[in-house]
């Protein structure tokens, strides 16, 4: 070997050398941080073996060493809330931090409630986005992740941002108005830690020792470990799902959507509105919807948004020939911006391509469905044309049977909560539960498992958990009925057992035809009230009426309540309603209900025995209308369980 060979060698000894003793950082300690005020803060991270790291920040220097894996970790001392402040972490390499802020850092989760952002519900709060400036709210938003296996180190990407201008769009609506609340409040910068998944259910997010009274679970988790037994499942489910997606005859050799199609066969369609209510008996499959739409000549050759409501559950919208938007399932609102190239004056082609695999398909009625362009709006609803492009053929079980790692236990907890366990915060804000209806009774073990095991790994002692209770959703019902989603309310009622937990009640916050409803303003203000009485300890009524007890009295039972206030009333004038008396066979029926005191009298002509009530027992009841003096609704609740 030449002399010059060995420099080379040596050279790039010592480069490999310094690059494996780089020091690095989680995802979450970075730029504009906002770290908790007033408690002891870990800074962690990974260098080589027995490699000396040095922390400087606020004319003090930290120093600790790396163990022999490269992991290491520093305290600092409780910092008051202010700032900006920089750090500098140095090794063989130096990192150097900047607009550091100390403040009450909150880790906010749950399902798409929580994850839906202000972007989404840019209409409804067009003027909070434009007047966001607040460069002291700011959010770290964790990414999309699982892990069937076990805990992961850190996240794979991430960036803290400020509620300024645009940037305030990707918060999460409901923790945004939560963190404005308290912001305004104390005069503290706070930070928003999103991790929030659409569509999971609460097992996801619990770590595998959280489920050490769920053998069953714990089982599950085991068997996902194995990755082999995974990949089989998914590829069966792969190969099924393809045997049983059917043939679009729209997407044939002359597609449906191109702008010299010629319509044949058509028949008449009413937009909004579900295909089954009209003459579609039973179709899961495609459905193309056809119309021609008369445009003025000031839209032509403009930019413009077009308001498709909700569609359920998936979409292609195509006009003029042009593929303008796409959702791939049913909850979000329809907002497409359109090209400007696209619009035309005159007739204009709008195709929607939807499709559906279970339940009733179409558009969701009380939705908006228009477009526009400055001050010009155009109706899209009334009388479509419709042809169908392909049936779903009927499965004995579906097309599933693979494993949606989302909905594992423990598969986001591992990947997007276990990063950030080191990270200290203020306290926990949950808003989920619509994916475990169903199965209220093991919900009702499961919420409490979930603060257990939060607090336990934080480690921060009990730390205040906060919650949404469920919103109104789906039909009316006019009589009473069994509800699972009320049987989930009660779960997440009972966990108020809990020590150092509060509920949002939201019955009054919810749409019929609408799982997002679209006013998360009033759900994230009342998390922050939630916050005031337990985080930061303000003497004041935080909640609507609790039910306590009930204490039958002849032909009338008297309920009594807690979270009264400055006493019960209701909110709109009226006598009590959603109230609900039942004897011994638990038949219910509609009760008189009055206010006194602090207490409601229920009592029926029909149910001269009572022994059961129940209050807003419903999917989505009518007019659910107790509630406190400081404006706060009652919870649903029932005796007879």
């Amino acid at each position: 070997m030449t002399f010059k060979s060995w420099i080379f060698l040596f050279i790039l000894a010592v480069c490999t050398q310094d690059l494996a003793a780089q020091v690095r950082l989680p995802r979450l300690i970075r730029d504009s941080m906002i770290l908790q005020r007033d408690q002891k803060i870990k800074l962690w991270g990974w260098a080589s073996a027995r490699e000396k790291v040095n922390i400087r920040f606020n004319r003090k220097v930290y120093k600790t060493t790396a163990d022999k894996a490269g992991n290491w970790m520093v305290n600092l001392p409780p910092t008051k809330a202010g700032g900006p402040f920089e750090m500098e972490i140095y090794a063989t390499n130096k990192i150097t931090l900047r607009d550091i802020l100390f403040g009450d850092v909150w880790f906010c989760s749950g399902q798409s409630n929580m994850v839906h952002q202000m972007n989404i519900h840019d209409v409804t709060y067009a003027k909070d986005i434009a007047a966001a400036n607040f460069p002291q709210i700011r959010q770290f938003w964790v990414p999309t992740v699982t892990n069937l296996t076990g805990p992961q180190a850190d996240l794979s990407t991430g960036h803290w941002r400020a509620a300024v201008g645009d940037e305030v769009r990707p918060f999460s609506a409901v923790a945004y108005f939560f963190a404005k609340k308290i912001h305004e409040k104390y005069a503290v910068p706070v930070g928003i830690i999103n991790a929030s998944v659409g569509g999971t259910p609460i097992e996801a997010w619990i770590s595998e020792k959280g489920f050490n009274q769920f053998p069953g679970l714990t089982s599950r988790i085991e068997k996902n470990k194995d990755t082999a037994y995974v990949n089989d499942l998914n590829r069966k489910s792969a190969s099924n799902l393809k045997r049983t997606t059917p043939v679009d005859a729209g997407l044939g050799q002359k597609k449906w959507f191109e702008a010299d199609y010629s319509p044949k066969g058509w028949r008449t369609i009413n937009v909004p509105g579900y295909w089954e209510d009209q003459g579609l008996n039973n179709l899961n499959g495609v459905v193309w919807y056809r119309r021609e739409i008369q445009l003025p000549a000031s839209m032509a050759g403009q930019a413009a948004r077009v308001f498709l409501g909700r569609i359920v559950d998936a979409d292609d919208l195509y006009i003029n020939g042009k593929k303008v938007g796409t959702t791939g399932y049913q909850y979000p609102q329809r907002r497409y911006s359109i090209p400007k190239d696209v619009l035309k004056a005159g007739k204009n082609i709008f195709i929607v391509r939807v499709t559906n695999t279970s339940g009733k398909g179409g558009f969701v009625p009380d939705k908006p469905y228009y477009i526009f362009s400055g001050a010009d709006t155009v109706g899209l609803e009334g009388s479509w044309q419709y042809k169908v492009g392909g049936v779903f053929p009927p499965t004995a079980g579906g097309p599933g049977g693979g494993i949606n790692a989302q909905n594992q236990p423990a598969a986001l907890y591992n990947a997007m909560v276990a990063p950030g366990i080191n990270y200290a915060i203020k306290g926990f804000c949950w808003y989920q539960g619509e994916a475990n209806t169903g199965r209220a009774d093991e919900y009702e073990k499961l919420l409490p498992a979930l603060i257990r095991d939060w607090r336990s790994n934080w480690n921060l002692g009990m730390l205040p958990f906060l919650f949404v209770q469920l919103p109104g959703f789906m039909d009316y019902n006019y009589l009473p009925a069994e509800s699972q989603w009320a049987a989930l309310r009660e779960a997440q009622l009972k966990s108020l057992s809990v020590p150092n937990t509060e509920m949002v009640v939201a019955i009054d916050l919810g749409e019929w035809n609408d799982i997002h409803p679209d006013n998360k303003k009033d759900v994230g203000e009342r998390l922050a009230l939630a916050a005031f009485k337990s985080a930061y300890k303000e003497d004041i009524v935080a909640s609507g009426p609790l039910f306590k007890s009930a204490t039958v009295k002849g032909a009338q039972i008297v309920a009594e309540f807690t979270s009264t206030g400055g006493g019960l009333t209701t909110n709109d004038g009226e006598p009590l309603s959603e109230f609900a008396i039942a004897g011994a066979n638990k038949k219910f029926a509609w009760a008189k209900a009055i206010i006194e005191g602090n207490t409601v009298v229920i009592s029926s002509d029909e149910v001269p025995t009572p022994m059961y009530i129940r209050y807003a027992w419903a999917d989505n009841p009518v007019n659910p209308n107790l509630y406190n003096k400081e404006g706060l609704p009652a919870s649903p609740f029932r005796t007879d369980k």
